[in-house]
């Protein structure tokens, strides 16, 4: 059988990709080739041969070869359904009797032939049913805290976006306040305007970089603890034989070492160092600006501190 499987594969395999015919078109001196093989080989070499005999063919579009293109498709799935007979039926790989027993010392399923060998004499020996009932509630058991621990990642990256978008919020409306301030001011203040500006965008992206890898850093936790949980009711819906053969694979992927996440502290964006005081930290820097002249006061501003004459 494994002769003939073999003399099937070569004889339905085309001569250019060497794989299983894909569309197979047939040209007039009998030769067939994949539809996209022979496209692809005539587009190298700007002419239209057979790439075997190299005879010129006389039609740009080859007719399919129906005949071989059934026969392939027969070949394939009789491929499939052959390969879905043999994962069906587990057998021992020593003594090709069934899998109905499983060793819980050596975790590894028995036929009925293993469990009289010395290997397994004296050890605990239940049916395979049984086995995989047990391993199935153990693994119920440890994915309720990887799920608690999901849960925990989700509520906690809803809570980063959140803060996320009150950095965002926040740096706006600081900036529109700080406009509103420097509205105020004359034209020579405008320099100073930009640089608080400037400060405040610096934080932003500083802020939001920061908050944004911790963000990344929670997604990659969550979608690591979601493709565990994936796989492991994945495995859990599998054979039975199947199942107990990974079972210290399962064990071990469903070990979580994961830390729960926590909130940044200080993330959002220091409001104060902004706006306040704004206006007395600018006039401050307006003295330096101010050149001093005499003036005459009036009798009726007499008492009124120098600074508050300036302001006026």
């Amino acid at each position: 059988m494994a002769t003939k499987s073999s003399f099937l594969d070569e004889e339905l395999c085309c001569s250019v990709c060497c794989d299983i015919f894909k569309e197979p078109v047939v040209l007039k001196c009998s030769h067939s080739f994949c539809k996209v093989c022979l496209q692809q080989c005539w587009e190298e070499k700007s002419s239209r041969e057979c790439p075997l005999c190299r005879r010129k063919a006389s039609m740009s579009d080859p007719p399919v070869n129906l005949v071989l293109k059934n026969i392939v498709e027969s070949y394939l799935k009789q491929e499939t359904e052959s390969e879905s007979a043999e994962k069906s039926e587990a057998r021992c790989g020593l003594h090709g009797e069934k899998l109905l027993l499983y060793c819980e010392d050596d975790q590894e399923p028995l036929c009925v032939v293993c469990q009289t060998s010395k290997k397994h004499r004296n050890h605990r020996i239940c049916p395979v049913e049984e086995a995989a009932l047990d391993l199935k509630g153990e693994l119920k058991t440890v994915l309720n805290p990887i799920k608690e621990k999901l849960e925990r990642f989700t509520k906690v990256k809803q809570e980063c976006e959140k803060t996320a978008k009150h950095i965002r919020n926040q740096a706006q409306h600081t900036e529109k306040q700080v406009k509103a301030e420097f509205q105020k001011l004359h034209q020579f203040l405008r320099d100073e305007e930009e640089a608080r500006l400037a400060a405040l965008r610096e934080e932003e992206e500083q802020k939001s970089q920061m908050m944004k890898k911790k963000i990344e850093t929670i997604t990659r936790h969550v979608s690591t603890l979601s493709d565990k949980i994936t796989a492991i009711e994945k495995a859990m819906d599998s054979e039975d034989i199947s199942l107990l053969k990974s079972s210290r694979n399962i064990k071990e992927r469903a070990q979580c070492t994961l830390q729960d996440p926590q909130l940044l502290s200080g993330a959002l964006i220091d409001v104060a160092k902004h706006l306040g005081n704004l206006k007395y930290r600018v006039w401050e820097k307006m003295l330096e600006m101010v050149q001093y002249t005499p003036v005459t006061l009036d009798p009726n501003t007499a008492h009124v501190p120098l600074s508050l004459c300036l302001m006026i």
